[in-house]
């Protein structure tokens, strides 16, 4: 699993991300107009975004008007609408999960838990980068498409605005913070002294307390087998000495019968 730093700097351009994506949704520059008025009153500029269109007049006033009805959108303007609004939504979700998988964090769970959690975040943030270049690919093209391909006066002719590049930046953050997220896999832990200080500062002095239960549960059942050894020992010691003792008594009283009678006589005779 990545170190904590690396984590905060994946969450770090995750969150970049996430602001510059939000930022471009609403930013009305994604395509700006490329003439020069002269006169006074007349627009030097005028931008189209996805939410509204603005006019820059050449005394300095800027007027925006709202795209409020959704029908009379194009249908290419509508998916990029939506677009951008998933990325969006979809970021910010992986930024609470991301921030539920920081080493650095203490909740979240547990060692393994963090490592599945921060792989779900990167996948998030991918899919978020993802969600943000189709709809700015699909613009930038439709945008150069009609600048190359009309013949347009240049005071009706648009090219790509500064929308356009904060939403490529901003994917590329995602895109870069989702993929070290994902390289976030918990696997198997080495156990040394170093892993463990990086995941909880307090490791080492809970494994030793965790040592010292285990050797102070493990000394009793070691003198209760000792008991019970002796006490085996000893119970085979007395049968032993029984066995013995009744084969001595069966050799003497299975002597021959002559032997028997020879010690009568000796009594009588005695």
């Amino acid at each position: 699993m990545l170190s904590a730093a690396v984590q905060i700097l994946a969450f770090a351009l995750a969150l970049l991300g996430v602001l510059g994506a939000t930022v471009a949704t609403l930013l009305p520059n994604w395509k700006v107009s490329i003439n020069a008025w002269t006169s006074i009153m007349t627009p030097i500029s005028q931008m189209q975004g996805l939410w509204m269109d603005c006019v820059w007049y050449s005394s300095g006033v800027f007027s925006c008007t709202v795209k409020n009805s959704v029908l009379s959108l194009p249908p290419s303007l509508q998916m990029m609408r939506a677009g951008m609004v998933l990325s969006c939504m979809l970021a910010a979700f992986g930024l609470c999960l991301a921030s539920l998988g920081l080493k650095c964090t203490r909740w979240g769970g547990s060692h393994r838990a963090k490592g599945h959690t921060a792989i779900a975040a990167g996948g998030c943030f991918v899919l978020a980068s993802l969600l943000c270049l189709v709809p700015a690919s699909l613009f930038t093209n439709e945008v150069i498409t009609t600048f190359l391909t009309t013949d347009l006066p240049d005071s009706s002719k648009y090219q790509p605005g500064g929308a356009l590049c904060v939403t490529f930046i901003s994917a590329g953050f995602l895109l870069a913070g989702g993929v070290i997220f994902c390289l976030s896999c918990p696997g198997r832990r080495s156990g040394g002294p170093e892993s463990i200080s990086s995941s909880d500062p307090n490791g080492l002095e809970r494994k030793s307390d965790e040592q010292q239960r285990r050797e102070l549960k493990v000394e009793p059942k070691k003198k209760k087998n000792k008991s019970v050894r002796l006490q085996t020992e000893e119970v085979r010691q007395e049968k032993a000495g029984q066995e013995r003792g009744q084969r001595l008594f069966c050799s003497r009283s299975k002597l021959p019968q002559k032997d028997l009678k020879d010690n009568y006589s000796l009594q009588e005779y005695v």
